[in-house]
């Protein structure tokens, strides 16, 4: 709980406007919950507001992990308060998207059946770019500089957003193959709420792995620091052996998917 309050102090006190930000995730997360209790429609075999709930969460998850970070690297509150609020409103109005379009009962993503369709989801990649160079950028400044934590959990943060890069690569296959799963169409049957589908590959579930690298990783390095007492090379090792274990995860998992085998099959 401590370190729960933690993160929430640093983001408000850090970055108000993230903070107000990640409010209004919180208010689109009760609107999507709203919309499953009050809106049957269906779309790829799930209720439509399924996947702006998800979308939702992932977000807040990810502006709150950027903006809990930053004060980590020894930029300038300039520069901090810079990337914080691109990452921030890029991520937001991706995230508004995904919430408009389940609400008209459309596919947010691959979806050029109209202009504003079309418009949308360019929009959505766009941003989605700019949040991929900012990924290189941490990546970079995360070897070459020195962070205001210990070796291992600078490691861990070093792993985590490798792993978050080679994720926002399987987004990219996705898009480029305009769907998710292998093997067969888009929707089907699939796991509860996460929809990962239980009768072909699906390219989600790699993909989520690797977003969520930059949380479990630097996690598990958190937690052995204050657990295990040890020297940096040991934590280091026991993170990079981790760390390697997890990519490996998220490196089957993506196998699995274009071979057209499913996640969990049921």
């Amino acid at each position: 709980m401590n370190d729960v309050k933690m993160v929430y102090h640093t983001i408000k006190n850090e970055s108000p406007v993230v903070f107000w930000i990640l409010v209004s995730h919180a208010l689109m997360f009760v609107l999507c919950l709203i919309g499953l209790a009050v809106d049957d429609r269906v779309l790829l075999g799930v209720n439509v507001w399924i996947k702006p709930l998800k979308f939702v969460i992932s977000s807040a998850i990810y502006i709150a992990t950027v903006a809990f970070l930053l004060p980590l690297y020894p930029y300038s509150k300039k520069k901090q308060k810079i990337i914080n609020g691109i990452v921030a409103w890029t991520m937001l109005v991706d995230v508004i998207i995904i919430v408009l379009q389940g609400y008209r009962g459309v596919q947010s993503h691959y979806n050029v059946s109209t202009a504003f369709d079309g418009i949308l989801f360019m929009i959505m990649g766009v941003f989605v770019g700019i949040n991929v160079i900012f990924m290189a950028l941490f990546i970079i400044d995360s070897i070459r500089l020195k962070l205001k934590t210990t070796k291992s959990i600078q490691w861990a943060i070093v792993l985590g957003w490798l792993v978050v890069f080679f994720g926002s690569w399987i987004g990219g296959q996705m898009i480029s193959q305009f769907a998710h799963n292998v093997g067969v169409a888009d929707g089907g049957a699939g796991i509860p709420v996460l929809n990962w589908s239980t009768i072909a590959g699906d390219l989600r579930v790699a993909h989520f792995f690797g977003l969520h690298g930059i949380q479990i990783i630097p996690i598990f390095a958190y937690l052995l620091f204050k657990k295990w007492q040890a020297t940096d090379k040991q934590q280091i090792a026991l993170v990079t052996i981790f760390g390697l274990i997890y990519a490996g995860l998220i490196g089957f998992t993506f196998y699995q998917a274009k071979q057209g085998l499913p996640f969990i099959g049921l």
